[in-house]
């Protein structure tokens, strides 16, 4: 019976993997289309979000047949328990990515601004670090990406300056500033969720819950 668990458990974290792929893709075609300036890749991440909104019922489905059908101990209860937690994080990143999407599609034009780009990109490596750190259950990881939540949060705070003073300077082109705030708040947003990953992983391993950063 333990080892039916087991081979369940690996099929679980290999969902997991699954799942944070979509979400990784889908926010690198975000940034994609941001730095491109094309719309194309921007178009792409409303089917992604819908792969990852599935994804999350199936995962869902998996982890409550596992809590109802065996009994988990208490480091195998706290895993499965982490794993419900997390896709509803890694829901909400496709959902953000999806929403950063949508302002891409009708941003009037593009003007590349490199901090966004590099909030972007810490996006995309939080999330996939944060997975990572559950599947190989790395509580050094986990904390890593936590603490990178700050250099995060200091680069929009310097994104949101800079449009501001643009929106000053440049108010005719306003509405331009507005959106590319809005985007770089998303992916300040999905940061956010990635630290909230990285918390419920720490609580798989430790029991020691700290509560979520979003």
């Amino acid at each position: 019976m333990r080892t039916r668990f087991d081979e369940e458990l690996v099929t679980l974290n290999r969902e997991m993997i699954s799942m944070g792929a979509l979400c990784e893709e889908a926010i690198t075609h975000t940034e994609n289309s941001l730095i491109s300036g094309t719309r194309e890749e921007a178009k792409l991440v409303r089917s992604l979000q819908e792969e990852i909104l599935q994804k999350e019922k199936h995962i869902e489905a998996m982890c409550l047949r596992l809590l109802l059908q065996q009994q988990p101990m208490a480091g195998d209860l706290r895993q499965i328990s982490a794993a419900l937690k997390m896709i509803t994080d890694m829901k909400r990143i496709g959902e953000v990515a999806g929403d950063t999407a949508d302002i891409i599609l009708y941003i009037r034009s593009f003007r590349r601004m490199k901090d966004i780009e590099d909030l972007s990109e810490k996006a995309v490596s939080m999330v996939h670090q944060s997975v990572d750190a559950f599947v190989h259950r790395d509580l050094e990881l986990a904390k890593t990406v936590i603490a990178y939540d700050d250099i995060v949060d200091e680069l929009f705070l310097k994104v949101k300056y800079d449009l501001v003073s643009a929106i000053r300077r440049d108010p005719d082109n306003a509405e331009d500033y507005v959106d590319l705030l809005m985007i770089a708040k998303y992916f300040e947003k999905i940061g956010d969720h990635a630290v909230n990953i990285s918390e419920w992983v720490s609580y798989s391993l430790t029991g020691d819950l700290k509560g979520e950063s979003a």
